[in-house]
């Protein structure tokens, strides 16, 4: 029997580009005679009642947006057995016959576990500025973040080579490298520290000395959230090579800003195809595009830690430089 309506909500942290694909979603919907309802602040709204049902016109303006409007926080809440149920009676309540999840591996994890209780029919569109899906291609918000990040890098080193400083910056990516290798080879940095990669402190003020030698007057290091701070990284290179340096941490501006037009079409993509595949009766799987065809993949397996190849882009970042 054909599904009549369904709901869509935006979980975990936010993605530039979560409301193209919330609007690619109500209106491929609605075109297809199936209503939407949005559901607000993720898996807290499910559960609190917080929804509301959604036409043509209520995601009007709002694909050049960051952030979302359907707003999104965490519930461990949801993790509990009496949550879970909480969101199931409201779901059953309010006739819904299937749920759109944009977000992220921890979002994908708790519409696993809940599909495996309730059976409820779960399609994810991945969208995470770490781009740390497993089995997803690329995610939405992956190239905006970047390009946040990397504007930054280009403004940082106008002042690192008039002043002649060293500066470490940190960017996002608490278990994933894929930001700061991205914006340091993109930017021309001289080096990058992340989690998937032990580094020693010594060879890099090493390097460091013997290029302030040859003549080097700036260094920037880009550093991810996960392997250090770049706070303490840069008081210990001003220490060991008596240079002056500077950190930068760039924080939440690399989650909000304007999605670039790389993360708008991959939302609306995804957008069309969770509504497709969702209405032909697909479950408990994520959307992802590859070499511009659409794929599926197993929640099971996107929830998986998914593995960063850092060798080839470290060696071509230090070659380079």
């Amino acid at each position: 029997m054909a599904m009549k309506r369904i709901a869509v909500m935006t979980t975990g942290g936010d993605a530039p580009g979560m409301n193209a694909a919330v609007r690619a979603v109500v209106r491929y919907a609605t075109n297809n005679k199936v209503e939407v309802m949005g559901v607000f602040r993720g898996w807290w709204g499910l559960i609190n009642e917080e929804m509301k049902l959604f036409d043509h016109r209520s995601v009007s303006g709002i694909i050049n947006e960051g952030g979302t409007i359907l707003k999104t926080m965490r519930c461990p809440e949801f993790e509990t057995e009496e949550g879970q149920k909480r969101a199931h009676d409201n779901i059953k309540k309010h006739a819904i016959e299937g749920l759109i999840i944009i977000g992220g591996d921890g979002s994908f994890r708790a519409a696993h576990s809940f599909y495996k209780r309730y059976a409820t029919p779960c399609i994810g569109i991945p969208a995470s500025i770490d781009n740390d899906i497993n089995g997803v291609y690329t995610t939405i918000g992956s190239d905006t973040a970047i390009n946040t990040a990397l504007t930054a890098i280009d403004n940082i080193r106008d002042t690192a080579t008039s002043m002649e400083r060293i500066f470490v910056v940190e960017v996002m990516g608490r278990h994933s490298g894929y930001i700061a290798l991205q914006v340091a080879l993109g930017g021309g940095c001289e080096e990058a520290i992340i989690p998937e990669k032990k580094y020693d402190l010594n060879n890099i003020c090493h390097d460091i000395v013997n290029g302030n030698l040859r003549g080097k007057i700036s260094w920037i290091i880009v550093v991810a959230e996960g392997a250090g701070s770049a706070t303490e990284i840069a008081r210990q290179i001003a220490e060991l090579t008596t240079l002056e340096t500077r950190a930068v941490v760039l924080g939440h501006i690399q989650r909000g800003g304007r999605p670039t037009a790389f993360s708008r079409t991959l939302a609306l993509r995804l957008g069309q195809a969770a509504v497709e595949h969702l209405l032909k009766g697909d479950a408990d799987k994520a959307v992802s595009s590859r070499n511009g065809r659409v794929e599926l993949v197993d929640f099971e397996t996107a929830i998986q830690k998914k593995a960063l190849e850092a060798d080839a882009l470290y060696n071509l970042i230090r070659v380079l430089t």
